[in-house]
């Protein structure tokens, strides 16, 4: 018997992720789901996150269990293994039957028919184990180690974490990073909210943000709104670095796609030119497509080296980053990531700040902002840059989240907990959004 619909999608999905670099959460939006029924979209989220979220614990429990090293198995047949053992680890409603007879299907699917004796061994093995948890110290007495396989992160990430926000802070981040995270979206008009409701869309009010909605129940990706481009599913704190680029008459997003941030700029600017560059043409063209507001013109160009008129008084430079403060959504990253690729990250991250400031008029500001929880990433640099240049100053947050509070466009009371310094600075865990970074630059006149 084949492998069910949702366990092959799960599998060719984690192939992808695995050997292509891609990213779970846009392929299971992708038209490749379109066929599957609600309930099997469903399971198939549960089963590619819960796999990536808890890859190292899985991958421990097979190893114990495995007459083979697993770095000497094919990945299709490593990614069968982690596909059933979190069903039977984790999903207790799943026979652990039927997840290691659909395991052994995926294998011969993949053309690993070789390998599926060795499957079923190994899964009935860890089967009949079941899983044994030891019990853990909590809090400040856990060490980087312990943290770092209670909750199945990279010992570097935690270490460098406890280092720079303290033992607390980190343990927290790494919680929040297993758990499923809120579901926000951004709606333009209360018709709208009503609209999903009507739909079966459960919504409940934004945290952070008086114009946010957090989806409670249904499934909003199947919407006629989110499809129309009148509802943009956006994380909070990134709904809120788009506030903070504010209003103006000439506005450049500099690395604009996916455009979630563009078409809230674009919202609260209506009559002003806003130009958002793209780097790779094909994201330029999804970029046309997502965001429509007629103000918005795309242009493709390198966002280190922009040919665009010097003239903006507004400009959001959205970095491309490790997105560490993304992990709950974004899992594979902590997998993919290494401690060696920051630096890389910043020199580019600079050559974009700068480029970016060069395109204000006298008396504009600009916004950087990532979604990296990264020092290298995130102050040092704007330090860098701002070093380099007498031209530009920073400015203080504070005064813009005051803003925003007085119009009633902040939901939280206490702006001070979203602030480092000068700085925006939200950690997943300990605020109600992903972990976000924001700056303010303003060019002298």
């Amino acid at each position: 018997m084949p492998a069910s619909p949702a366990r092959a999608a799960v599998f060719d999905i984690l192939l992808r992720v695995e050997l292509q670099d891609a990213y779970a959460s846009e392929l299971m939006h992708s038209a490749r789901l379109d066929s599957l029924s609600q309930a099997d979209r469903g399971l198939t989220t549960e089963i590619v996150m819960g796999v990536l979220r808890w890859r190292s614990r899985l991958d421990s429990v097979i190893a114990a269990n495995s007459s083979r090293p697993l770095n000497r198995l094919d990945t299709e047949v490593l990614l069968a293994l982690r596909i059933a053992a979190y069903q039977i680890l984790f999903l207790t409603r799943i026979p652990a039957r039927a997840a290691i007879n659909e395991s052994v299907e995926l294998v011969k699917r993949a053309r690993k028919t070789s390998a599926a004796a060795f499957v079923n061994a190994v899964l009935r093995k860890l089967s009949d184990r079941g899983f044994a948890v030891e019990q853990q110290p909590t809090g400040s007495d856990l060490s980087p180690g312990q943290l770092a396989d209670e909750f199945a992160h990279p010992q570097w990430l935690v270490t460098r974490w406890i280092h720079n926000f303290g033992s607390r802070t980190a343990e927290a981040l790494c919680a929040h990073g297993q758990r499923v995270p809120s579901r926000a979206i951004r709606v333009e008009d209360e018709a709208v909210s009503r609209e999903l409701e009507a739909d079966g869309i459960q919504l409940a009010p934004g945290a952070l943000l008086t114009s946010a909605r957090l989806v409670t129940g249904g499934e909003i990706t199947q919407t006629r709104a989110l499809r129309q481009g009148r509802v943009f599913i956006q994380d909070e704190a990134s709904q809120l670095v788009a506030l903070l680029v504010g209003r103006g008459s000439r506005i450049l997003d500099s690395c604009a796609a996916p455009g979630s941030k563009t078409a809230a700029i674009a919202a609260r600017n209506p009559d002003a030119v806003i130009v958002a560059a793209e780097l790779h043409p094909h994201r330029a063209d999804l970029l046309r497509q997502r965001v429509r507001a007629a103000n918005v013109h795309v242009v493709t160009t390198d966002a280190t080296n922009l040919e665009i008129s010097s003239d903006f008084d507004r400009v959001l430079a959205d970095v491309p980053c490790s997105g560490t403060g993304t992990l709950a959504r974004n899992p594979e990253i902590k997998w993919r990531l290494k401690a060696a690729d920051l630096p890389d990250l910043h020199v580019r991250q600079v050559a974009i700040l700068q480029s970016a400031l060069g395109q204000l008029a006298p008396g504009g500001r600009a916004v950087y902002s990532t979604c990296s929880l990264e020092p290298e990433e995130n102050q040092s640099v704007v330090d860098e840059v701002l070093a380099a240049s007498l031209d530009y100053r920073l400015l203080d947050c504070r005064l813009e989240l005051e803003r925003l509070q007085a119009g009633g466009e902040l939901a939280l009371d206490d702006v001070g907990s979203l602030l480092n310094g000068a700085y925006l600075r939200t950690f997943p865990g300990i605020h109600p959004s992903d972990g976000f970074f924001a700056a303010i630059i303003e060019r002298k006149s």
